[in-house]
């Protein structure tokens, strides 16, 4: 957002925002209350490539963008975003969803940067997952810079935080051992040596030779190794590691996972102990796959972002990620359908709602207040149940049955409704389909489908959606059922195969008052 899209009004509106990202802006608001004198507040997101980036990984830095976005409106300050990955880290175990294990485990404890790739596509194993996480953030048109653990320790860049690191070893050692075990402290150390013979990072104590040259001496499979820390010789336990980025970057906000508070905790430290500032942040919750479980790169449980993408919109997974940031998510295809309906929800009373309100609506994080253009005249949880009903079908003829319901129904005029038809055929033809069983109607829902019939077979042309539903009410009111929600049980079951649906009156209507008379005529011949 620049400068000229930052008027008054709306720069007094975010400072008493309780939309989340405003909360987290006016904390760099308040780190930098006259601005980082000249320098850009600088904005972190981590990631470790030792397996395939899924939608966690993803998330952070769309929350991140979200916060920086939010901090434009109340600061003239520039800022630029970094994408950091944790490529140098060894590789401990061999992910379960990735091919050619075997080969994989031959190379374990080796910097990710210096393993083949399994897919046989990339230069390295941290190639191919990285090219794949830059692949999904330049998809949304995030504005960051990709930075490489290799690159940046290969290349010298963080030699002279290296040399802070050797000269504070003790202090950071103070700060980390009594957070380990017995056996932990008896090896541990903030400096992890590369084998000069075997290429592994080493988990081994070292001993500070001399801090100001980078020299540390350590045991190498029984020989006693002195070596080097600069340039790429060494890298850092991963605590020290994103503290001493933190230092030496000038990180100024940085999100994580809840899983990781005591990290947070102790690499501030760390921070504090090397002479810096700890980052502004706050910890979100975790995602969780249909089983409660935490979703992992190395598991591939969970969702990843091209199956997301391929049954939902990108901007359904920026509302599903936006919301509710500290509270335990499940992410699994049931809570797609539900996201693109309440992002639209969202977007469609986005236009006539006041400033602070606008502020705090999804879409406006989502699309940084700039919203597109657009109407969605029917919900996608509507055209799941048309395309459910229709069976194996085309977008031409969803656009045909549309017409029945939707004035000058045409690609053309409803852009976004024709992508979103793409999204249903998909999801209905995997996940809806498979699952559809029409049950017989049963006791006094044979007379009621029979007297909707009949209903149906009386109502003039131009009958609308709300007066067919006004006949659905009716006859659950009157027709013997013990309650309302029997009656609309019933109508799923039997005519559409599910123990949810639609606003029945407007399902008729988009699927036309004949074909809906034909699912009922089947519906009693069973």
């Amino acid at each position: 957002m620049t400068d000229d899209l930052r008027p008054p009004a709306l720069e007094a509106a975010a400072l008493e925002s309780k939309a989340w990202p405003y909360e987290e802006a006016r904390k760099l608001l308040k780190r930098y209350p006259n601005g980082k004198s000249g320098d850009p507040v600088l904005f972190e997101t981590g990631y470790g490539p030792s397996g395939l980036p899924h939608i966690g990984t993803f998330n952070e830095v769309l929350r991140t963008t979200m916060v920086r976005n939010a901090f434009h409106a109340l600061s003239d300050t520039p800022t630029r975003l970094i994408a950091f990955s944790d490529d140098m880290d060894g590789l401990r175990k061999v992910p379960d969803n990735v091919p050619n294990g075997d080969m994989l485990r031959e190379h374990l404890g080796k910097p990710l940067t210096q393993i083949p790739d399994p897919f046989g596509t990339h230069s390295s194993f941290a190639a191919h997952n990285n090219a794949i996480l830059r692949e999904f953030l330049d998809r949304y048109g995030f504005d960051y810079e990709f930075a490489s653990s290799t690159e940046y320790y290969t290349s010298g860049r963080f030699d002279e935080a290296l040399k802070g690191v050797l000269r504070h070893f003790q202090g950071i050692q103070d700060v980390m051992l009594p957070t380990l075990r017995a056996e932990r402290r008896a090896t541990y150390s903030p400096v992890l040596p590369i084998s000069p013979t075997s290429g592994i990072v080493l988990q081994v104590p070292i001993e500070v030779i001399d801090a100001e040259a980078g020299l540390i001496a350590f045991e190498d499979e029984g020989q006693r190794i002195t070596q080097s820390v600069l340039g790429g010789k060494a890298k850092l336990q991963w605590k020290v590691d994103w503290a001493m980025r933190w230092v030496a970057l000038g990180v100024d906000y940085e999100m994580a996972g809840k899983d990781l508070i005591d990290s947070v905790t102790q690499s501030s430290k760390i921070a504090r102990v090397l002479g810096g500032r700890p980052p502004e942040g706050f910890n979100y919750e975790m995602f969780l796959d249909e089983n409660g479980e935490k979703i992992s790169k190395s598991k591939g449980n969970g969702l990843s972002l091209e199956q997301w993408l391929t049954y939902g919109p990108e901007e359904s997974l920026a509302f599903y990620a936006y919301r509710e940031p500290k509270k335990a998510k499940s992410l699994h295809m049931g809570v797609i359908p539900r996201a693109v309906d309440e992002y639209w929800q969202f977007r469609g009373n986005y236009a006539g709602q006041d400033l602070k309100q606008k502020l705090g609506n999804p879409v406006h994080h989502i699309h940084d207040g700039k919203l597109p253009t657009g109407e969605l005249p029917v919900t996608f949880g509507l055209l799941l149940n048309l395309v459910g009903v229709m069976g194996d079908a085309s977008k031409e003829q969803v656009w045909g049955y549309l017409a029945n319901y939707v004035p000058d129904a045409s690609a053309e005029k409803y852009p976004e409704l024709d992508r979103l038809i793409g999204y249903a055929l998909a999801y209905s033809r995997d996940f809806v389909a498979p699952t559809l069983k029409r049950r017989a109607p049963e006791g006094v829902e044979v007379a009621a489908l029979e007297r909707l019939d009949a209903e149906l077979a009386a109502l003039p042309a131009e009958a609308s959606a709300e007066d067919i539903q006004n006949i659905v009410y009716e006859i659950g009111k009157t027709g013997g059922f013990e309650n309302l929600r029997d009656w609309f049980k019933a109508l799923y079951e039997t005519l559409l195969g599910s123990e949810q649906g639609p606003r029945m009156g407007s399902f008729i209507a988009l699927y036309g008052v004949e074909n809906s008379r034909k699912l009922i005529a089947e519906a009693l011949a069973r």
